[in-house]
């Protein structure tokens, strides 16, 4: 492992388990032009609802998230399983990092968007950085697989989800395999989808403000900061349909009005340690309510479930990625995809 190690540093600078922000991939391939610098800009700025209903809900959450998230779940443990000995395997979106290492004969690296969550792995002695699923700080053709588990469907527009499934085959060799999962419309247990809020407002790539650096500024994520949900749902509805002189639709819903956008509630249990500080700022600012009946405090995390066939069809505008399996497990919608 030491020598594979010291192969793959040409195509990454190691990170021994030292915490930092990372946004900016190498590539070895030609200059791109001005309009697709522009577009790529565009589809790396992160949309406010997934800064304030993803980045930082993960991040007040993250211990207690972890704590619940540590079954393998077996379509992926098989798959990380049969990969070659030696092999360099790329977890984006690594979350707690339940599955960095699941191989041992494997090198891994993981990535996240949320620091809180990094922090956890890092401190589990993984080899990991903060970064972006649609902007990966990875060279081209640098690992032997990739895996995606349950990220894609945090990503509020679909140029971002076809960004990241690019992200994810750009960063593997030729006929390296790239695994990815999301939540599936088709729920096995069809009483959660009334547990979580639908969506309906609009939201699209032109919300993305042009002057915010797609890079993660941790220094400005305070909660105090935070806008209460229902203004921050407003004035996206508001911008939305000020640009386009009418009122807004979901895009989230397929063509036979699938409701697709969801806020699925995550409860903090009151005698949490971490409802004691950001917790209590997230509430005071309208960002999170309390339930008292639950002893919880509650926050809401952005979703977009996949319907059947939607992660075949972004996929299929990918030149060098072919599909090899594809399936429906515990509710999830997956993908196995090589790139040619």
């Amino acid at each position: 492992m030491i020598s594979r190690f010291a192969s793959a540093t040409r195509f990454f600078q190691p990170v021994s388990r030292t915490i930092f922000s990372f946004n900016m991939s190498t590539s070895d391939t030609n200059t791109p032009s001005h309009e697709e610098c522009m577009c790529s800009s565009s589809v790396k700025s992160t949309p406010e609802i997934e800064k304030n209903f993803v980045h930082r809900v993960y991040d007040a959450i993250a211990p207690h998230f972890s704590s619940t998230r540590f079954a393998k779940w077996p379509k992926v443990a098989a798959f990380l399983n049969s990969l070659t000995p030696g092999s360099v395997i790329l977890d984006a979106g690594c979350g707690n990092g339940k599955y960095l290492g699941l191989n041992p004969d494997c090198f891994y690296i993981g990535c996240d968007i949320s620091p809180s969550l990094i922090e956890i792995c890092s401190k589990r002695d993984h080899e990991v950085l903060v970064a972006d699923a649609v902007n990966l700080p990875y060279r081209d053709n640098f690992g032997d697989a990739a895996i995606s588990i349950a990220v894609l469907h945090h990503l509020s527009t679909e140029m971002r989800r076809r960004k990241a499934i690019e992200e994810l085959v750009r960063v593997v060799k030729k006929g390296g395999l790239v695994l990815i999962t999301v939540w599936a419309v088709e729920q096995e247990d069809k009483s959660l989808l009334g547990k979580w809020t639908p969506l309906f407002t609009k939201y699209d790539d032109e919300w993305v403000d042009q002057s915010i650096s797609p890079t993660r500024n941790q220094s400005s994520m305070n909660l105090e900061r935070i806008p209460e949900t229902e203004a921050v749902l407003q004035g996206l509805e508001d911008e939305n349909q000020l640009m386009n002189g009418k009122p807004s639709s979901g895009i989230g819903e397929s063509s036979d009005n699938t409701q697709q956008e969801y806020f699925v509630p995550w409860h903090l249990p009151y005698h949490r340690a971490e409802v004691s500080g950001a917790s209590a700022v997230a509430v005071e600012n309208g960002f999170a309510k309390k339930d008292d009946k639950k002893g919880a405090v509650v926050y809401n995390r952005y979703y977009h479930v996949f319907a059947e066939g939607e992660l075949q069809r972004l996929v299929s505008g990918i030149n060098n990625a072919a599909v090899v399996d594809q399936f429906y497990d515990k509710s999830n919608w997956c993908i196995v995809l090589k790139k040619t």
